[in-house]
């Protein structure tokens, strides 16, 4: 039995590996010491890790001094998701957290918030916050209570679609709030600045760049606020992240950041151009395809589509024995494919399944081809059965 060819198609799940990482986190790993002993050995390793903060800090177009390690974007969205703040020495108090429906589940989990702390913000059929509703609740927020922190992602995970997040802070700072950017899907694929957004803190991870698993950023405006520290122990990352930082890590994860921010511009038209085509070839196989956010602004590399009476979790695995690797959503639960929370905020028939093909650097015609071929294949056994 010929073994069917694997076309990877997910990368807003994780992005492989780049050669670049590989052998940044290999050299790393062949270097001795503790970035925080004296020695030189332990001055070596800290030169490394600073010099991965000063490439993060592109990612956000701002100073190294701002970028906080982390052991990936959910530990960043713990961090910065907390009632507990401080300006300088000041304590300050978040009264209560304001999340879109849309947001990845390690932002609607509240972070420290209690439950009761969290309310949703609606969005849009066409999958945008909505901003009067979001400018509603703001209106009526008790600020004897605290001030009111909103997250919001720059870019879905499910629909890639881009979030007006300049005109959402320009509500925040109208109430006097804070605003933490969830960018793990746009930096490195879009241009980030976190100062041209308004916001106060924006959260990146190294695994959707190309580089390893285990290592991310909460990237601050400035280092005056600042969220209570989350880990506790010796002092890292000058207090707010304490424990060993975990400089093979971090290494791959400044080379994926560096190749990043690469021809940015002619990447995203390569790419842009390969999710067009697919797209193009879905409609030209059947007509009944859903192609959710087409009309509106997104990320280059995501498509995110559903066929009327195709669920998820069938479809997922009719591509998988297909030989491409595709998601149903956001990839955040082990092996659970569940309905689309996204296409359900979105006022969608919860019973309509969704799936999302993710582009990358290295994706291909030739893969876009096996994919249109095996879509048809599928469309075919829809019909038939």
């Amino acid at each position: 039995m010929t073994k069917t060819e694997r076309t990877y198609l997910d990368w807003n799940a994780t992005a492989p590996l780049l050669p670049a990482a590989r052998e940044a986190v290999l050299a790393a790993l062949d270097t001795v010491g503790n970035p925080s002993s004296v020695h030189g050995e332990g001055r070596a390793l800290r030169m490394l890790v600073e010099a991965a903060r000063r490439d993060v800090a592109m990612l956000a177009n701002t100073a190294p001094a701002h970028v906080i390690f982390t052991s990936g974007a959910t530990e960043a969205a713990n961090l910065a998701l907390t009632p507990d703040y401080r300006m300088g020495r000041t304590p300050l108090s978040i009264g209560h957290l304001y999340v879109s429906e849309i947001e990845h589940p390690a932002i609607r989990e509240g972070g420290r918030f209690a439950r009761e702390a969290v309310t949703t913000i609606l969005v849009t059929r066409a999958g945008i916050v909505d901003l009067d509703a979001l400018a509603a609740l703001l209106d009526g927020h008790d600020k004897a209570k605290g001030l009111p922190m909103v997250a919001v992602m720059l870019a879905n995970n499910e629909t890639g679609i881009v979030q007006p997040v300049k005109a959402v802070a320009e509500i925040v700072r109208r109430h006097g709030g804070l605003l933490v950017v969830d960018a793990v899907q746009a930096a490195g694929r879009v241009p980030v600045d976190i100062a041209a957004l308004d916001a106060d803190f924006l959260i990146v991870s190294s695994h959707k760049l190309g580089g390893p698993k285990g290592a991310g950023a909460l990237i601050a405006r400035g280092e005056v606020l600042m969220p209570a520290p989350l880990i506790r122990g010796g002092g890292q990352e000058k207090g707010h992240r304490s424990g060993t930082e975990n400089p093979a890590a971090l290494a791959g994860f400044a080379a994926a950041a560096r190749a990043a921010a690469a021809d940015l511009a002619g990447r995203n038209g390569r790419i842009g151009a390969l999710r067009d085509a697919l797209e193009n070839g879905m409609r030209a196989a059947t007509n009944d395809v859903v192609i959710h956010g087409a009309d509106v602004e997104r990320i280059a590399n995501t498509s995110f589509f559903s066929l009327p009476g195709l669920k998820s979790e069938t479809g997922q695995i009719a591509f998988d024995l297909e030989g491409i690797a595709l998601s149903a959503g956001s990839a955040c639960s082990s092996g659970k494919v569940g309905q689309s929370h996204v296409l359900v905020a979105m006022g969608f028939d919860a019973a309509l399944g969704g799936l999302r093909v993710s582009l990358g650097p290295a994706s291909s015609e030739a893969d876009v081809e096996r994919f249109l071929a095996a879509f048809s294949r599928v469309v075919a056994r829809r019909r038939a059965a």
